[in-house]
C-alpha cells in the first residue's frame, strides 16, 4: 500500500509507531534495567512493568476487540489489566515488549487490510464502536502511557 493509494490508512498505520509528537514505545522501553523495572517511585502510581504490561494488555485486548468477531470482553477493569509493580520472572519483560511489538504490527496489519471498511462498526462492540475509532483509541491510550513511562523513568534517573 503507498501513502497515495488510501492516505488514511497509510497515514493511520504511521500513527501506530510514530515519534513525531511524543516518544515511541522502542525508545520509552530502551535500555531499562531490570533492577529498576519493578520500582514505583514516589509520587507515581506505577513501575515502568506496569505501564509496559499495562499498554501490552489493552492493546491485545482492542486487537481482538477488532479482529475477532465472536469477541467477549472478558478481562475486569481494573484488575484484569494492571499487573503488580514487579514482572513475576525475568523473562516477562522481554516476553512482554515482543508480545506488544507483534500486536503492533497485526494492528497496522489491520489497517492495510482494504477489505475493512475503517467506519463500519466493530461487530461486538457497542454505539458507535467502529473500527477507525478502536484503532486511534490504540494509538491515543499508547501515547498517554508512553507519557507516564519517561515520567517515571526521569523519576527514577533513567531517561536521556
Amino acid at each position: 500500500m503507498t501513502e497515495s493509494s488510501d492516505p488514511l490508512r497509510a497515514h493511520l498505520a504511521r500513527a501506530f509507531d510514530w515519534e513525531e509528537a511524543h516518544v515511541g514505545f522502542d525508545a520509552a522501553v530502551k535500555g531499562i534495567a531490570a533492577g529498576k523495572r519493578g520500582i514505583v517511585p514516589a509520587g507515581f502510581a506505577y513501575s515502568c512493568w506496569q505501564l509496559v504490561e499495562h499498554l501490552r494488555l489493552a492493546q491485545k485486548d482492542l486487537l481482538d476487540f477488532c479482529a475477532n468477531a465472536r469477541y467477549v470482553h472478558a478481562l475486569k477493569w481494573p484488575d484484569d489489566y494492571w499487573p503488580q509493580p514487579a514482572p513475576p520472572q525475568e523473562t516477562a519483560w522481554d516476553e512482554s515488549l515482543a508480545d506488544f511489538r507483534a500486536d503492533r504490527e497485526r494492528l497496522k496489519q489491520l489497517v492495510a487490510d482494504t477489505r475493512l471498511d475503517l467506519f463500519a462498526l466493530v461487530p461486538t462492540g457497542k454505539g458507535n464502536q467502529t473500527l477507525l475509532r478502536t484503532l486511534l483509541l490504540v494509538v491515543d491510550h499508547n501515547a498517554y502511557h508512553l507519557g507516564q513511562l519517561v515520567a517515571v523513568r526521569r523519576a527514577l534517573g533513567i531517561w536521556k
